[in-house]
């Protein structure tokens, strides 16, 4: 079975959160999310707002595009 859009987006989230060193209490808190809400979008259980998009990537410093691409798969 393939992943859904929201899974491929959380994979690339937790990557680049553990790239950062962040755990992901520490990174919920770093972006003011409670860290249940956050670990759902991880998780892929959240169907993204965009604003929340926004919020997620500035704090693991990546452009939307980029994560977007990385969670097509796209090099």
């Amino acid at each position: 079975m393939t992943a859904t859009l929201p899974q491929r987006l959380g994979m690339a989230f937790r990557k680049r959160r553990e790239a950062l060193g962040y755990s992901q209490e520490s990174y919920a808190d770093a972006i003011g999310m409670h860290r249940t809400y956050y670990s759902a979008i991880e998780r892929g259980e959240k169907n993204l707002q965009l604003d929340t998009l926004e919020r997620v990537c500035e704090g693991l410093e990546i452009p939307i595009w980029e994560v977007l691409k990385e969670a097509e798969g796209r090099p």
